[in-house]
């Protein structure tokens, strides 16, 4: 299930609660073809070995904890000075809740490949918030996504289920299932075989409290909110998307978006825009962590 974006814009954050917006972003790395004469023997082994030693993403920085020990809450990275290159993280939802597998079953596309495709031809990297039951629904494009250097996959939760009451009509874990339901996606990650897992955790709708940051404390987590929201959720008009992201993205921006086709169908056109006209304005594209690690986080 997915929040339409009206909704996040609407509700209105309190001391506890960092809202904006929606955002995805995703970078993939391009295969060099060898041309010339045969390599020495062992030399290509040695040759990948290399570039992906070097193409690793460095181990990812997490935020102290907050008041009173609880789950810090990341928003967006601090604004960049005019001399220094900006920098966006474009973040991709894999929604799926846990009774939607009948809805999956019938033919609902909750996941979207051609995206992925467009952030990898455009090598764009980008921070992908998977449900645990998203990469149980579709575990070879979870163990894909989770393999390449691009990308990192963070936690959206298994169910989807909303962290706190009265979250845009979501089911409700209770407060002693908090942790248990967040570990529970981590495990269906590394069943599938995700590989970049990366200690963040997106509550579904963005809700959370003081009770919900004190429950996933002991997880060693850091939320990961954002400060623009792209509106791609039920939208029907790429370009109104890509406007939305475009007007709201400051350096160290995090844009929430998502990659599920049949709630969010226009995110992949939308993209085409976005990704050049940022480019233009000299945004660099890079991954949540790196976000993080630029506010000074502790690797």
């Amino acid at each position: 299930m997915i929040t339409p974006a009206r909704k996040l814009t609407a509700r209105r954050p309190n001391s506890w609660r960092l809202t904006t917006a929606c955002a995805l972003t995703a970078v993939t790395l391009t295969a060099l073809a060898a041309c010339g004469s045969d390599p020495a023997p062992g030399a290509a082994g040695r040759d990948s070995t290399a570039r992906a030693t070097a193409s690793a993403p460095p181990r990812p920085a997490t935020l102290a904890p907050g008041p009173a020990g609880l789950t810090p809450v990341f928003k967006n990275a601090p604004r960049t000075p005019a001399t220094a290159a900006p920098t966006v993280a474009l973040t991709f939802d894999a929604d799926m809740t846990a009774d939607q597998g009948p809805r999956a079953a019938a033919g609902e596309r909750f996941d979207n490949p051609a995206l992925v495709r467009t952030l990898r031809r455009e090598k764009v990297p980008a921070t992908f918030f998977m449900t645990g039951r998203w990469a149980e629904e579709y575990p070879a494009q979870a163990k894909d996504i989770g393999r390449d250097p691009l990308f990192e996959v963070a936690n959206h939760s298994y169910s989807h289920y909303a962290f706190t009451k009265r979250c845009y009509g979501l089911p409700t874990v209770p407060a002693s299932r908090m942790r248990a339901d967040m570990e529970r996606a981590f495990a269906a990650f590394r069943k599938a075989g995700v590989e970049h897992q990366v200690p963040y955790f997106r509550f579904p709708g963005g809700c959370y409290d003081k009770r919900s940051l004190r429950a996933l404390a002991p997880g060693g987590v850091t939320a990961v909110q954002w400060d623009v929201v792209s509106g791609d959720a039920f939208a029907t008009d790429a370009d109104a998307v890509a406007r939305q992201v475009l007007d709201g993205v400051r350096p160290g921006s995090v844009v929430v978006m998502h990659c599920t086709r049949s709630a969010a169908p226009t995110t992949e056109r939308a993209l085409r825009t976005i990704i050049p006209k940022l480019r233009e304005r000299g945004f660099r594209f890079v991954r949540v962590s790196e976000q993080i690690r630029a506010a000074g986080a502790r690797g």
